[in-house]
């Protein structure tokens, strides 16, 4: 029987190239699954001479567009990545060829949750300025600065979506004492409550909230959601946090709304356009901290997600639905079977 072939740009996303696919082999082997990771060079031209070969694809990388989806054959079991966000797919095209997309919802969010409260506890307690103050021999402005803003406890933390990372920053807050809302029209009040999060409106939550935390994906129903008037909306005391997209913030608005003192400061490990130019207003403002797109990094990191990717592909290519696939209509009627003996709490088998 002929190699079954995972089609992959060459190099690698978030990490170093060259490593090979030692950690996405490990559920093909235990599977006994004959198949090859074929490297293509990173351009749509170089994927298209090669897709119609490929019986998965494993995305990383680059762009996926819709001209390159359609060139693959009727074989092709998935396109498989090894993220959380899929804004790099094009996930529609994918969709009207049959083709199951999976991601990786839940790999390293502790992480990202973890990063989301370090921000907000960074921008709450100036730890920046405090430390610019003591390098620059301004020791006695420290005190009076931390004089001026209140107490943590009982401040009001607000979400904009509800989904994992928001989840586990919830129960981190909590430990605080913060109050927490959070809007999501997508998740019922029942999944909030256990967390200790009101549901609330967009417009009440920003209003109330003194810290703003950003989590919804990249979507075109996203896209530009908060805008200067979303921002004028805050208090002028709030910090407004974002672990999830850059695109999802209309950023000029953002900046608007940091020169104007509409909002006190900004936290982002996320930006509109990554890396930033040079002449972005952002990197010289004393009240905004910047991380460079990294919430998830840690030791697991890329084990972790390449393992996962060799979970899907493992399922996919031994006919089975993947764990989570994030257009989950095309399963029913695609050759995929579903296989898992309960219900599981995310993806197409929930």
């Amino acid at each position: 029987m002929a190699k079954l072939h995972i089609l992959t740009p060459a190099g690698a996303s978030f990490t170093v190239a060259g490593e090979g696919y030692a950690y996405e082999s490990e559920a093909l082997k235990e599977q006994g699954i004959e198949c090859a990771f074929v490297e293509c060079a990173p351009t749509e031209e170089a994927f298209l001479k090669a897709a119609p070969k490929a019986d998965a694809v494993y995305a990383k990388g680059m762009k996926f567009t819709r001209k390159m989806i359609d060139a693959l054959p009727a074989k092709c079991r998935g396109i498989v990545l090894g993220t959380v966000g899929v804004d790099y797919v094009d996930v529609a095209a994918a969709t009207a060829r049959g083709i199951p997309v999976t991601n990786c919802p839940d790999t390293f969010i502790a992480e990202v949750a973890d990063h989301a409260m370090a921000l907000l506890l960074a921008g709450h307690r100036h730890i920046l300025e405090q430390d610019r103050m003591v390098r620059e021999g301004r020791w006695r402005e420290g005190r009076p600065q931390l004089l001026q803003i209140p107490r943590l406890a009982g401040s009001t933390l607000g979400f904009i979506s509800f989904g994992h990372v928001a989840r586990l920053t919830a129960r981190r807050a909590r430990a605080f004492g913060l109050h927490m809302k959070a809007y999501d029209p997508f998740v019922e009040e029942l999944v909030m409550e256990p967390y200790g999060v009101e549901p609330a409106s967009l417009e009440e939550m920003l209003a109330t909230a003194d810290f703003v935390s950003m989590h919804a994906p990249h979507t075109p129903l996203t896209l530009g959601m908060l805008k200067e008037k979303h921002f004028r909306m805050m208090k002028p005391t709030a910090w407004f946090i974002n672990t999830g997209r850059g695109p999802t913030v209309d950023e000029k608005a953002l900046i608007k709304a940091l020169e104007k003192g509409w909002i006190a400061g900004a936290a982002l490990d996320v930006l509109a356009n990554e890396p930033p130019k040079p002449d972005n207003p952002l990197l010289k403002m004393t009240n905004v901290i910047l991380s460079p797109h990294n919430a998830s990094a840690s030791a697991r990191f890329d084990p972790a997600r390449m393992r996962r990717v060799g979970q899907e592909l493992s399922l996919v290519l031994t006919g089975r639905w993947p764990m989570s696939c994030v257009n989950p209509t095309v399963l029913a009627g695609g050759t995929l079977q579903r296989w898992q003996p309960f219900s599981m709490e995310r993806g197409p088998n929930s």
